[in-house]
Parts: structure tokens; sequence; C-alpha cells
């Protein structure tokens, strides 16, 4: 199968008026199908329920985007029995044919690219440039395990003895739940849902219930790329309603999740145990938060590195795994840093993400917005508030302005992960202990060092404790295929998402041998 190299989709330049002249005519055409109602689909047909879930603009709550069925366990129930029904035949199709499909979906994303932007602007409440990395991502997921298939479809090479054969190949699990996060409602969930279809697993996706229009519209793209009816299912629901059913039946056959710590050890216990008629270990992929650290030692470029720092912090009003929530800060450059960091956070543009000009948008959703005011308030007594305000009404929009604490490292703020716009400023005596603060966490998603000491860089090479670690750069943005991203510690099961060993988490080793 000829294909031309991987390489990552291109960004779009927003300083051409052309390009964001195309933007606007999306959102306006966008804006004219908002409040539409999506049925679940399952075994290709769509499917009413009893109930719905309504998904609302985070900009301007009184606007709905669409709404979505809302999914019981009937329908859990009937999306797993198709699922597990269409796998036979899905798992003995081609890796070729399979990989086709993916490539497929991929340029009918591109052929769609600014409308899946602007439903990214009305439901996830995403700037313009964080919309745009987020569906190049989806796109060179399909990209990439379309060509990842191809490697690994004829196995791995092993030794075979004299008069003998042996061989070292994949086979498709089984049923797979997809389980995806609001906050990258098309990359995270093309993501996942793409590796476990080219690899011959049959899926039923569940997405996030702050983003299921968007949920829709991927569903959509993979019908349309030919998936065939009941290999994959869209099912909308509340996770308190139906993950539960999902994880723990006797059918599933592994677990796709990206969203909170505390949800992924659920799943995991919830896998662990055997029901009856079950016949496998349930496997979990999953990635599960961070509470990210960017080290900045005292021979850093320090105009470099808070400028870092904020873009780390702050994009998609730090709604990210990856996000920069600690800057510890060497004490003979820490008040040059902190003084660059308020002066760069004061200049982003806070607003609704229709706007080409703004860089900070809403929160998702009023619970989300009201555990970051929580966290602001508890930061105000535990340190010095020098940047940022108390949120406002959230009948308005969920909007948070960018916050910067000075705090300890001990405190709440700076320890548990608030997925918001909320930085805690640590200052650290020596670079020894700026380490040892980044280190002390449960969490080992992403971190930084900004460095110009050699010995600095290869100490932090060896000791930072995080799955991604970036050096004089920021720590947000890894890219399919050249950065492959996930964590370890309580961010998860290291799954590194967009890189060499992903797909293989989702199928069986063999190892047949036959002696001549």
């Amino acid at each position: 199968m000829g294909l031309v190299p991987y390489e990552n989709e291109k960004y779009q330049d927003w300083s051409d008026a052309k390009v964001r002249e195309k933007m606007r005519a999306a959102l306006s055409t966008v804006g004219g199908r908002l409040g539409r109602s999506y049925p679940a689909i399952i075994g290709g047909k769509r499917v009413e329920t009893d109930g719905e879930i309504v998904s609302v603009d985070p900009s301007e709550p009184s606007r709905v985007v669409g709404r979505t069925a809302r999914a019981t366990e009937r329908e859990a129930d009937m999306a797993l029995e198709t699922a597990t029904n269409a796998f036979g035949t899905w798992s003995r199709t081609a890796p070729e044919a399979r990989a086709r499909i993916m490539l497929r979906a991929a340029a009918i994303m591109r052929r769609r690219k600014f409308e899946l932007l602007a439903w990214e602007v009305y439901e996830g409440g995403k700037p313009w440039s964080e919309a745009d990395a987020q569906v190049a991502e989806a796109i060179d997921f399909l990209e990439y395990y379309a060509r990842e298939m191809l490697r690994l479809k004829d196995g791995i090479e092993v030794y075979s003895v004299p008069g003998e054969e042996s061989r070292y190949s994949y086979m498709p699990m089984g049923v797979g739940v997809v389980i995806a996060p609001w906050n990258f409602p098309t990359a995270i969930l093309t993501g996942m849902a793409s590796a476990a279809l080219v690899t011959g697993n049959a899926v039923v996706m569940k997405p996030s219930e702050f983003t299921p229009v968007t949920g829709a519209i991927v569903a959509e793209i993979f019908e349309e790329a030919g998936v065939p009816d009941g290999v994959m299912s869209f099912l909308p629901g509340y996770g308190s309603e139906v993950g539960d059913y999902l994880v723990e039946d006797a059918r599933t056959r592994f677990i796709s999740f990206t969203g909170s710590m505390r949800t992924g050890l659920r799943i995991n216990e919830l896998a662990a145990r055997q029901i009856p008629r079950q016949r496998w270990i349930k496997r979990v992929i999953a990635e599960m938060g961070g509470k990210d650290a960017m080290v900045i030692d005292d021979s850093a470029d320090l105009d470099s590195a808070a400028a870092d720092i904020v873009k780390s912090a702050y994009g998609y009003s730090g709604q990210k795994c990856s996000a920069a929530s600690r800057a510890i800060l060497h004490a003979d450059v820490y008040d040059d840093v902190l003084a660059k960091v308020v002066e760069r956070a004061k200049a982003l543009k806070i607003g609704a993400p229709e706007a080409a000009e703004v860089n900070v948008g809403p929160l998702i959703s009023e619970p989300q917005f009201e555990k970051v005011a929580g966290y602001i308030e508890a930061g105000k007594g535990e340190g010095e508030r020098v940047l940022g305000g108390d949120p406002g009404d959230p009948e308005g929009g969920y909007f948070v302005e960018p916050t910067v604490f000075e705090v300890e490292r001990d405190a709440t703020v700076a320890r548990e992960e608030i997925f918001g716009p909320v930085l805690s400023i640590i200052k650290a005596r020596d670079f020894d202990e700026a380490l040892s603060i980044a280190n002390d966490s449960p969490y080992g998603l992403t971190g930084g060092v900004y460095s110009k000491n050699r010995e600095h860089l290869e100490r932090a090479r060896q000791e930072f404790k995080a799955g991604n670690v970036y050096f004089n750069r920021t720590i947000t943005g890894a890219l399919v295929g050249v950065q492959p991203f996930g964590g370890f510690g309580m961010s998860g099961t290291d799954s590194k998402a967009g890189g060499p060993d992903y797909l293989p988490l989702h199928m069986l080793a063999r190892t047949v041998v036959e002696r001549f």
C-alpha cells in the first residue's frame, strides 16, 4: 500500500485575511445549525431515547448548541450486543482495508475542517488557534495510526531455531468502550476510537456530556468514511447513568479513557473485578490528568521562559491535562520571571472565542466554573494573589480571568489539579530544590525545564518524573508521531498516544511455532 511519508497536519495562518474569512463563514454556517437534535447510533440506525442531553455554549449558556440522545442501560446493552456481533467480521477484515477507512476519515476531516473548528468554538469554548490545533491532531491520529497498522499487520520479527518457524503477530481484542473527555472532543475521541478500530476492534463511543454534539459529528465522519454498521456505536450519555454499566459488562474487553484521576481509578477498579460470563482480564488504557510544573533556573532565557509559562498555563484557559499549573522559579530570578509572567498574562484577551482576537475563552461548564472559583477562594487564604479577580456571574458565561498565586509548595492550589487558568508560583533556593518540588506530586504527565546549564538539563533528563519532559519550550501541544503523549503515576497508564507502542495496547500478541 503506497502512501506518502507521514507529516503532521499544518496549522492555519490566522494572519491571512482569507483564512479568517473562511472561519467567520464557518461560524455563520454552523451558527445556523445550532439547536438540532442528534440521536444515538447503534448498528447503523438512529436510536431515540426517552431523555436528552442539552449542550450549551459555555460563552453564552442560554444558547443551546444541540440536543443529543441520553443513553440508559437499555441502549448501552444494545450497543454492546451489536458490537459483539459485528466484531467477528470486522476483526477478519484486512488491515489494509481498515487503514484505508482511517485515511478516508482524515480526508473528510480536512474537507470539513473549518466546520469542525466552528463546532469547537461554540460547544468547547475554544479560541481559533486552540480549535485548529485540536482538529489537526485528530487528522494526525487517523493518518498516523493507519500507517502504524500497516507496519504491524504482519507482526514483529523474532528469532527461530533450526527446523522451526516462529511467528510473533497481533490479533484484535474484541469490544472496546471509548470514554472521551470534553477538553479535546474531536482529537481525543478520534484518536482513541481510530486506534481501536484500525486494529480490528468494535467500539462503543461515549463522548463527554458537555461536548456530545462534537462527538456526533465525529461519529458521522467515521460512518461516511466506511466504518461498517455495528462496528462503531455512538452512545451519548451521562457517566453516572451508563459509565459503570459499560465498564463492568462481561462483553467489554477493554476501556480507553481520558479524564480525571478519580474517574480513571474507579474505572480501573471496576474493570478489575471478574463477573459471571467474563472470560478475560479487561485492559484499561487511561490518561488521567496532571499537576504539571515548569522549572526555571538562574541561567534561563527569562523572556522566553515567561512567554512559554503563560502559553502553557493559559492556553484553552488551563483546561489541558498538560497545562503548566506550577512555575518553580530559582530564587535569583524569581522576581524578574514573576513580573514578566504577570505582564504577559495581563495582555491576554478574555472573551467569547467567536472573535478572532480572543486568547482565553470560557471554562466548559458551570460545575467546572464553580470548582475553579472554589480553588481561587482557597488560594487567597494560602498565598498572595498577584493577578486575577473573583469570578463573576456564570449566567454571563463561564469566564475566569488568568490568575497567579505566590504560594508555598504544600498549598492546595499547588498540589491539586484545578483544570482552570490558575498558576501557582513557587520559589526554590536552587535547582536541587526546584527539581524536588517538581517531583513532589502523585502525578507524572508533563513537565519542563528552562535552562542553559547542561548539567541541569541532563539531570532533569534522568530525574524529572513525567512521561513528557520538555526543555526550553512550552509543555503543551504534543504532536502525534513526534512527541508521543502519556504519563505515569496517577497520570495514567503511560499509554503514549500518537506513538509506536499505542496500537499494540489494543491487540493481543500471539506466538505461533511450526516444526518442520
